[in-house]
């Protein structure tokens, strides 16, 4: 019975101060007589449901937590774990080619990829690394302005401008690395963060390169050895050439398969890299820095490197938005876009490549699809995070093969990575 007072007064108390917050927003409703003038009307009713709810929230997630045995979600057996990224894969890759499957779908297909993207690059050094970056947009930015400037003043293509947007944002992940060097946690955190809004004011206020607020209009899209995706049948175009009849869908499928490809290649490097020196490297840093130094790894070279590959893919990333919207702004490089990169590793499970599709897929798919819920983006995040927190603390994926084994291959939960067993 103390246990249940006890509980009841918890709920009351955090009831009291969600009154507290929400009397100004939703206790008071902004209109207007017939004058014109500005009225508040209060919104008692709203606000009572609104505090209600929270009272019940806190209500079941407190005996939720005497049971958490009971109510923690399943692990996903290891069987469908090797079943379904092949399956994806499969999915992903006939996906245009599904019938009756509607355009806006591929789209939203390209968005998820580009988050799929920007999630394995960020995955490199948050997961695999443990250096958390909260200013992984700065390189998104960084990739998407180079190749905008170098197109519309160069006059040069999408494939020629790639290479060079990707090692431009590596040069500027150096960057970043080297004033950071000492830094972990917290502090780390604050400087990435502290960057990210440096290169979003810098493109803000450097109106004669950038355009400033306005942007960068009339970038050029890809082109396949040359012929345009247009609307019209000239020679010169994809339709021309092959003598069909122009549709938005020939567009939206050869971006499609694009950012799939590059998307691939960098699973596949980062896999890759997983198994060599380098990789490991990174993992002995996030287990233990000191325990690292005193293996004769060099941690300097090490974080540099994986701030510098983790910045290029968000370069090529970057690169990718660029030409997909024809059109970019310093509103595209918000702080919201490397809250949402980083929510993706998390929900997914920091240095799982499959988790992080499945969260590209609920944090960017969904809200996509349902535009009605855009106005609850951030509400949806934090639901999601406070959701994995309690039940999958680990995320979505919540173990891992060792990338290199002495005998035969294990598994390890990653309830030791943090150990130093992972």
């Amino acid at each position: 019975m103390s246990r249940l007072a006890d509980m009841l007064k918890d709920a009351g108390v955090v009831a009291f101060f969600a009154l507290l917050v929400f009397a100004p927003f939703i206790g008071v409703q902004l209109g207007s007589n017939l004058r014109g003038a500005l009225t508040l009307a209060p919104t008692p009713m709203t606000l009572a449901v609104a505090v209600a709810v929270v009272f019940c929230a806190r209500l079941a997630v407190l005996t939720l937590a005497q049971h958490r045995a009971a109510v923690t979600l399943p692990r996903m057996p290891v069987r469908v774990q090797d079943y379904l990224a092949p399956a994806m894969l499969v999915l992903g890759v006939v996906l245009p080619f599904l019938p009756f499957l509607p355009n806006a779908y591929i789209d939203t297909a390209t968005l998820i990829l580009i988050y799929v993207m920007l999630g394995w690059g960020l995955n490199i050094v948050v997961g695999l690394a443990g250096l958390l970056d909260l200013g992984y947009v700065a390189f998104y930015a960084v990739g998407a302005y180079s190749f905008a400037l170098l197109a519309t003043n160069f006059d040069l293509s999408f494939w020629e401008c790639l290479p060079i947007a990707g090692i431009l944002a590596a040069c500027w992940g150096i960057f970043l690395g080297f004033p950071v060097l000492r830094l972990r946690g917290d502090y780390l955190a604050i400087v990435t963060l502290a960057f990210g809004e440096i290169i979003r004011l810098v493109i803000t206020n450097w109106v004669s390169l950038t355009g400033g607020p306005n942007g960068i209009l009339g970038i050029p899209h890809p082109t396949l050895f040359g012929l345009k995706f247009t609307m019209s049948a000239d020679p010169g175009t994809f339709a021309g050439f092959f003598h069909i009849d122009p549709t938005p869908r020939q567009h939206l499928t050869f971006l499609y398969y694009i950012i799939l490809a590059l998307a691939l290649i960098t699973n596949w490097v980062t896999l890759r890299l997983r198994k060599q020196p380098l990789g490991r490297a990174w993992e002995a840093l996030r287990e233990d820095e000191i325990a690292c130094r005193s293996l004769g790894i060099n941690v300097r070279n090490t974080k540099l490197t994986a701030f510098a590959i983790g910045a290029m893919f968000g370069g090529f990333a970057g690169s990718f938005f660029a030409t997909r919207e024809g059109f970019i702004s310093p509103d595209s490089f918000v702080f919201m876009e490397s809250a949402t990169v980083l929510s993706i590793v998390v929900l997914g499970g920091a240095g799982s490549q499959l988790g992080v599709v499945l969260a590209a897929i609920v944090m960017a798919g969904v809200p996509a699809l349902m535009q009605s819920l855009q106005i609850y983006r951030m509400l949806i995040f934090g639901l999601a995070l406070v959701a994995i927190m309690v039940f999958k603390p680990r995320g979505f994926i919540a173990q891992r093969r060792p990338s290199v084994t002495l005998g035969a291959t294990k598994r390890i939960g990653a309830e030791f990575i943090s150990q130093g067993r992972g």
